[in-house]
C-alpha cells in the first residue's frame, strides 16, 4: 500500500484582533501556495494591493530563470547544454555562489547536484515509489557540487554531473527579493510566505507588537502548531519530514535524499526550523542540518552568526541553539500560549 502526502505550509503565522483590515494576496508559484500580507506600507503612488500584486509579479519572473522544469530558464538550458558552457543571469550567478557555498559548509550535505536523484525518486509524481538499488547507485555517483564551474556568468557542468536543481535554495532566495522590492517601495510591516519560507518584515504594526511565527507540530497529522517564534525582521524556514513524502511497505520515505546515501536522510531528526536575518540562508541550512542531524547540525549553527534553529527529533524532543538559551530568540509553547 502506498499513500502520498503533500504540506506545503510548514510554518504558520498566528496574529491577534487587528484594529483595522491588513491586504493579502495569495497565488499558486513554486508549485505552493503562496501568500504575501501587508499590515501597513507608506507608498503615495501605489496601493497595498498594487504592491503585492507587483511582487507576484517579481516572484513569477524569478521563477521562469530558477526553475528546472521550465523550458527556456536558466537552469533548464544548463541541465540541457550537454556540458557545454551556458551563458546565463546575475540572479543564477548570486544562487548558484550561494549553494557552493552552502555545500562546502555542509561537507557536501546539501547539494543541488541531486538532480538526477530526487528525479530518480519522483516525489512529486503520480505514483512515487522505491528506485531499484542500483539505479540510486547510478544516479548518486553523478552528485559532486565541485564540478560546477562559473566563470563570470558562464555556467558549466563537468562530469559525472548532469543536472542541477535549485529547490532547496531557490524559495529563500526569491523571499528575500520580495521583501528587498516591498520595504524598498515603503512598506514598513508584512508577511511573505512561500510555502515553508516565511519573512516577517519588521513588525505588526496593527498590533504594535512583534510576529508570532508558528512552528508546526511533525508529529500532528492536523497540521498544528507546537510553538511560536517571536520575531522581526527575520526569516523563518523548516524542513521536515512531514512535508511531502510516501509509505510503502509500511516505511515512510521523506523527499529530503542525503546524497552521501542516496536515499532519504535518516538522521534521528523530524523538522529543522532555521531563524536568519536573510530567508536564502534559512533554506540551505534547514536542508543541510536535517541531513547533518542534531549534534552535527547544532555544532554548524552554533558556529554561525545570527543563525538559530529549532531541531526535533524523531521522538518529538525539542533542541534550541545558543540564540535561544541566551535569550536573543523568543519560543512560546503552544500550551503555554493557550
Amino acid at each position: 500500500m502506498k499513500k502520498i502526502a503533500l504540506l506545503a505550509l510548514s510554518c504558520i503565522l498566528i496574529t491577534a484582533c487587528s484594529k483595522q483590515e491588513s491586504v493579502k494576496q495569495s497565488e499558486f508559484m513554486l508549485d505552493t501556495i503562496c501568500t504575501i500580507t501587508v499590515y501597513n506600507e507608506n507608498n503615495k503612488e501605489k496601493t497595498a494591493d498594487e504592491l503585492i500584486s507587483e511582487a507576484f509579479e517579481l516572484c513569477s519572473d524569478y521563477e521562469n530563470i530558477l526553475s528546472r522544469t521550465i523550458e527556456g530558464s536558466d537552469v533548464y538550458n544548463i541541465n540541457n547544454a550537454g556540458g557545454n558552457p551556458i551563458e546565463v543571469s546575475d540572479c543564477t550567478i548570486e544562487i548558484l555562489e550561494a549553494a557552493k557555498y552552502y555545500s562546502e559548509l555542509s561537507d557536501g550535505a546539501f547539494d543541488i547536484t541531486t538532480a538526477p536523484l530526487s528525479i530518480l525518486w519522483d516525489f512529486e509524481g503520480d505514483d512515487p515509489h522505491v528506485p531499484a538499488a542500483e539505479d540510486i547507485e547510478t544516479e548518486k555517483a553523478k552528485i559532486d557540487y565541485t564540478k560546477i564551474k562559473i566563470e563570470g556568468n558562464t555556467v558549466t557542468l563537468e562530469a559525472p554531473v548532469e543536472a542541477i536543481d535549485l529547490g532547496a535554495i531557490a524559495k529563500g532566495y526569491i523571499t528575500d527579493k520580495l521583501a528587498e522590492y516591498l520595504t524598498e517601495n515603503g512598506v514598513t510591516s508584512a508577511i511573505i510566505s512561500l510555502g515553508g519560507n516565511i519573512y516577517a518584515i519588521g513588525e505588526n504594526e496593527i498590533d504594535d507588537r512583534p510576529f508570532n511565527l508558528g512552528i508546526q507540530d511533525p508529529k500532528a497529522e492536523d497540521g498544528s502548531i507546537i510553538g511560536y517564534v517571536t520575531t522581526a525582521d527575520k526569516s523563518l524556514v523548516t524542513s521536515g519530514d512531514y512535508q511531502r513524502y510516501f509509505e510503502e511497505d509500511g516505511v515512510r520515505y521523506h523527499h529530503i535524499l542525503d546524497p552521501a546515501t542516496g536515499y532519504p536522510a535518516d538522521s534521528g531528526v523530524c523538522s529543522v526550523t532555521i531563524i536568519s536575518d536573510k530567508s536564502v540562508d534559512g533554506d540551505a541550512l534547514s536542508t543541510s542540518c536535517f541531513v547533518l542531524g542534531l549534534d552535527e547540525g547544532m555544532e554548524l549553527i552554533n558556529s554561525l552568526d545570527g543563525i538559530d534553529a529549532v531541531f526535533i527529533d524523531n521522538d518529538g524532543n525539542m533542541y534550541f541553539s545558543d540564540g535561544f538559551e541566551n535569550g536573543e530568540i523568543e519560543y512560546t509553547s503552544a500550551d503555554s500560549a493557550e
